[in-house]
């Protein structure tokens, strides 16, 4: 058996790790990876939807499984489906949910799903007249996909008029911040939730939680992700009003909205006095979420895609290791805002951590930088807390110049 997994960062390193794991002892292919995943696994430098197809039709590829939300927005499980290529990722239409905040806004609106209330705007002007109107703090979102960079926390007018002026009038984040959705700012403590699905049965994970600020304590710029840790005992309350209320009405909208969504459904959600509602959809596996929650799956992973496949998640049985797992990511100096590169990256001594290599490359015989988030350890242990003694631990046997890592992942106090 052969398997592709399709994208370069440490998410698809814990993906193939997953794979790898599989009683049926697949060859795991990763296009393009990188360096790190390189010693690892075989890496194929495919660039384009028609590299990919050829690749896996000349390959004998059994199963594709697309990771980054880039190429499923752009429709390349449509491409590959149209090839008869067994592929795991939703159809274009349906990541629409991830790429198309505005979309999954008007969603969530049509069919009563829990969410913060909301407008949608297409020029500067408009927008920034009706902040007159809403309370403080709200949050500003870019419509398109943005790398997690596209949602802004904004405490008065004069931020606010910045963020707008910047994303519609400056650019700053291209052609993705040329809506943008103003909202309410809800008051909780975030979870993620990822549904396996086949477009009609589905099955949940466990929860995961994600730390999306750069620095300790939740403060500075939003980022793709500084670590995350699983599973998440406080949220298990909630789970049946959160599959109730949300995972089954947002299959049955894209399934009426003529697009039912196949793979991995994410949802960030927020728990709040009111109850669970869903601050975002991802159209995959989260990031670093997949890195947390995929080192405590007991049930085969190739097994769970199938199912997907052959419509039979309605038989999946999702099991998971009685342990915790933290996950933390080292990025560089001036990450969100630039790249690291060419810094020499070092490792010291042995590691019970995992390394999941995200912006890395070769240089001679050196592992450097290239990139933001630079690479992701997780560890695991029997508790929350000796899986964090493990990944710091072994944290400080990593070095590379401008190295930075948040301190506190896992220690949140979950309350409304």
């Amino acid at each position: 058996m052969k398997i592709l997994v399709v994208g370069s960062g440490a998410r698809e390193h814990a993906i193939a790790e997953a794979f790898h794991r599989s009683s049926h002892q697949p060859q795991v292919i990763v296009a393009p990876g990188n360096a790190g995943i390189a010693r690892e696994f075989e890496t194929e430098d495919l660039e384009s939807f028609e590299d990919i197809e050829d690749y896996c039709i000349i390959e004998g590829v059994n199963l594709v499984f697309i990771g980054p939300e880039k190429p499923l927005a752009e429709g390349l499980a449509d491409h590959l489906r149209e090839s008869n290529i067994p592929v795991i990722g939703p159809s274009q239409a349906a990541a629409r949910i991830e790429s198309s905040k505005s979309f999954a806004k008007q969603l969530m609106n049509k069919y009563d799903i829990p969410t913060a209330k909301y407008e949608i705007y297409n020029d500067a002007a408009s927008a920034i007249e009706v902040l007159e109107n809403w309370n403080f703090p709200l949050v500003l979102k870019a419509d398109g996909l943005a790398g997690g960079k596209g949602v802004f926390i904004v405490q008065d007018r004069d931020e606010a008029n910045k963020v707008i002026v910047n994303l519609m009038q400056n650019k700053a984040l291209g052609e993705a911040g040329s809506k943008v959705i103003i909202e309410e700012y809800l008051q909780g403590w975030e979870v993620s939730l990822f549904a396996v699905t086949d477009g009609e049965h589905y099955r949940t994970t466990i929860f995961a939680q994600d730390h999306k600020q750069l620095y300790d304590n939740d403060e500075g710029p939003n980022t793709g992700g500084m670590g995350a840790f699983a599973p998440v005992p406080e949220a298990e309350i909630y789970r049946a009003e959160i599959e109730k209320k949300i995972v089954e009405p947002t299959l049955r909208a894209l399934r009426e909205e003529g697009c039912p969504f196949e793979g991995f459904l994410y949802l960030g959600l927020m728990i709040t006095a009111e109850g669970p509602q869903v601050i975002e959809y991802n159209c995959r596996l989260g990031d670093p979420e997949a890195q947390t929650i995929l080192p405590l799956l007991e049930t085969d992973f190739t097994d769970v895609c199938y199912a997907v496949l052959q419509h039979k998640v309605n038989e999946l049985q999702l099991k998971w290791a009685n342990k915790n797992a933290i996950c933390v990511y080292a990025v560089g100096k001036e990450y969100p805002y630039e790249i690291s590169r060419g810094e020499v990256i070092n490792f010291s001594a042995h590691m019970d951590s995992h390394i999941y290599y995200g912006g890395v490359a070769l240089r001679g015989d050196e592992l450097v930088t290239q990139g933001g988030r630079i690479l992701a350890l997780t560890a695991v242990g029997l508790s929350q807390a000796e899986a964090r003694t493990k990944v710091y631990h072994d944290l400080n046997k990593v070095f590379f110049e401008g190295m930075h890592y948040r301190k506190d992942i896992g220690l949140r106090t979950n309350k409304i």
